[in-house]
C-alpha cells in the first residue's frame, strides 16, 4: 500500500518549521508507524536528503520515547498504544497522516519531531525519590502494604513519561505525569517520609517549569498509553492541601 506523510520539519529550535509531504510506497498493515518512518528516511539518505529526525528507543512500548501527535492525537488514533506499536492498518491509505512533534511550551521542538521533553526530569528531580538507609536490601516481605494501595501503586507506576498527557492537555499541564510519580511513592510506606514535601516540591517544580494548571479535562488520561486514571490527580491534590495543613 502507499500512504502519504505530512511530515513537520524544523531544522532547529529557532528556525521556522512547516509540513512537508512524502509518500510511502511498499507499507505493509502490519508495519509499525515507526517502521514506516524508517522507510521514509531509507529513502530520504539514498536521495541525498536529510531524513527525518524522530525520537525511538526500545520499540515495545516501555521506555516512552516515541511521542508523536498523529493526525492531532497523542500516539495516534488507537488508545493505550504507544506510536512504535501502532501499526498501518489502523489508517486509511486513501487519506493523508499529518505528523507533527509534541506542542507544549516546556517542550521545545530541538529538529523536526525531537523535543526536549527534560522538563519532566526535573519534576522527579525535586523530589520523587525516597529516602533508604545504606545497607543490604530488606526481606521483601519485611513491611506489609494493603493491596488496595500496591494496586493503586502499580498502577500509576506504570507511567512510562513520555510526556503524550502534557501535548494533549489544552493547558499544557503535567499534572497526570506529576500525579503518577507522586502516587506510585505515596501508597508505598517506604515513600511516607517525604510524602507530604514531596507532593509540595514537585508541583512547586512543575509550576516554575511553565507547564499549565489542570482543569480537568480529561484529554491526559484519553491519550495515555499506560491508562493511568485521572483519579492519581486527585490524590496529588489531596498530598498538596494536606502538606499546606501541616506547614
Amino acid at each position: 500500500m502507499k500512504y502519504t506523510l505530512k511530515v513537520w520539519r524544523q531544522s532547529g529550535p529557532q528556525d521556522a518549521g512547516g509540513l512537508v509531504e512524502y509518500e510511502v510506497d511498499d507499507v505493509s498493515p502490519d508495519m509499525s508507524f515507526l517502521e514506516v518512518l524508517d522507510v521514509l528516511n531509507e529513502r530520504l539518505v539514498l536521495a541525498g536528503e536529510d531524513p527525518v529526525a524522530f525520537d525511538h528507543d526500545c520499540r515495545e512500548g516501555i521506555c516512552g520515547m516515541c511521542g508523536l501527535m498523529i493526525d492531532g492525537v497523542a500516539h495516534g488514533p488507537e488508545r493505550a498504544t504507544t506510536t512504535c506499536q501502532l501499526h498501518m492498518r489502523h489508517f486509511d491509505p486513501a487519506h493523508p497522516i499529518v505528523v507533527e512533534p509534541w506542542r507544549a511550551a516546556p517542550f521545545p521542538v530541538v529538529r523536526d519531531l525531537v523535543v526536549d521533553r527534560s522538563a519532566l526530569d526535573r519534576i522527579v528531580e525535586a523530589g520523587g525519590y525516597i529516602s533508604a538507609p545504606t545497607g543490604s536490601a530488606p526481606e521483601a516481605h519485611a513491611v506489609a502494604v494493603p493491596k488496595p494501595d500496591a494496586d493503586a501503586a502499580f498502577e500509576a507506576a506504570a507511567c512510562i513519561g513520555c510526556g503524550a498527557c502534557v501535548a494533549a492537555c489544552p493547558n499544557g499541564s503535567s499534572m497526570l505525569f506529576t500525579a503518577a510519580k507522586l502516587t506510585h511513592l505515596g501508597k508505598v510506606p517506604q515513600g511516607q517520609p517525604e510524602r507530604w514535601s514531596r507532593a509540595r516540591d514537585m508541583l512547586d517544580a512543575q509550576d516554575d517549569l511553565g507547564f499549565g494548571g489542570c482543569t480537568q479535562t480529561g484529554e491526559c488520561t484519553a491519550v495515555c498509553p499506560k491508562g493511568i486514571p485521572l483519579t492519581t490527580i486527585a490524590t496529588l491534590n489531596r498530598d498538596v492541601l494536606t502538606a499546606a495543613f501541616r506547614d
